[in-house]
């Protein structure tokens, strides 16, 4: 997930800096990109500094450094990872009497036992987008990108682009072969989505690791059609591109949303960690997160401030199509999932 920069430097951007060194006090391990200004205006204007950032490039690499002893203060996982944090005894219930703005995020997002139970509350939901079919409108027809089958069609082979991510792939597979809920698949869902992801790795150009990686393949022109989330969108809007983001194909589109963990022992400040969500929950950074990412923020008060509009140019405001939500699974049903995503991509 990346900030909105020059197509031509942000991905070298991203991967140049895996650190962005400044409030030792505090180490934030997060996605690349969202040691932004406009989310961190409180934190800042208080410490008279960032805090100090390391970057990872999606939710398996950042659970795999942590188990293996890398230490930071708080982190950056999307839902359906929590579980795992928890399960390893990595994390420590946040104190959500220090979070004033906790009250104005959307049930929606905290009413999950893996979240808040009668030990606490885990896990402080903070943004949220979608993941749906993102296209070249100069050279893809719409009506092309009506269903999720395009992905399959031999006149885009070579063309296609999908995430290098266990839950956006199994989240456009699942879709794709009729499964609305995740969290309840069988053996022969589970394998009609596996070979449904054999028949369109066929199809596959590259796998995008990054939101700006995918920008730079389909403003080149290598990749007509792809499986995104809404930033690569913004990139390419900002920089010109003709680009589509259908989000209400006949079989849906994934929702999914991110926030933050409390790691246990951790090097740093608390307070500053506090000061630090208190700061990313802010009103003024549901219109950061919007204008830079391309995101909506998990703060239904903040984000009551936000025109329709603006929500409407963005591709965030909701809409009225089969939703698969990313919320947390079975982590041995993810771990299975992971490991068949190998194989297909090793070409097995």
């Amino acid at each position: 997930m990346i900030r909105r920069t020059s197509l031509l430097a942000s991905a070298a951007l991203a991967f140049a800096l895996p650190a962005f060194a400044a409030d030792s006090d505090l180490i934030v391990f997060d996605w690349a990109g969202f040691e932004d200004d406009n989310l961190l205006a409180d934190y800042i204007a208080k410490h008279g500094d960032k805090p100090t950032y390391a970057f990872y490039g999606d939710d398996d690499e950042a659970f795999q450094k942590v188990s293996s002893g890398f230490k930071a203060d708080v982190a950056h996982p999307c839902s359906q990872m929590v579980s795992k944090y928890r399960d390893a005894g990595l994390i420590e219930p946040w104190d959500v009497s220090k979070i004033p703005e906790y009250a104005n995020i959307a049930p929606r997002f905290t009413n999950s036992e893996i979240f808040k139970d009668d030990t606490g509350v885990w896990y402080i939901p903070t943004d949220y987008a979608y993941t749906a079919i993102a296209y070249n409108t100069e050279a893809v027809p719409a009506e092309e990108v009506s269903t999720l089958q395009v992905f399959l069609d031999p006149k885009y082979q070579g063309r296609i682009s999908l995430p290098d991510n266990t839950d956006d792939i199994w989240s456009l597979a699942l879709l794709a072969t009729g499964v609305t809920d995740w969290t309840n698949v069988t053996d022969e869902q589970f394998t009609a989505a596996a070979d449904w992801l054999r028949q369109a790795h066929a199809n596959v150009r590259a796998y995008w690791a990054d939101p700006s990686e995918l920008a730079q393949l389909m403003a080149t022109g290598e990749v007509q059609v792809a499986w995104s989330w809404n930033d690569s969108i913004a990139l390419m809007r900002d920089e010109g591109f003709p680009v589509g983001f259908e989000r209400q194909a006949k079989e849906g589109a994934a929702t999914w949303f991110c926030g933050y963990v409390n790691f246990k022992d951790a090097p740093g400040s608390e307070d500053k960690a506090y000061d630090f969500i208190n700061s990313w929950l802010a009103h003024p950074s549901a219109k950061g997160l919007l204008d830079g990412f391309g995101y909506a923020h998990a703060n239904d008060a903040a984000m009551a401030e936000i025109s329709e509009e603006e929500l409407v140019a963005a591709d965030v405001n909701p809409i009225d199509t089969t939703l698969l939500a990313q919320t947390p699974i079975a982590p041995e049903m993810r771990d299975r999932m992971l490991q068949e995503f190998e194989m297909i991509k090793s070409g097995f």
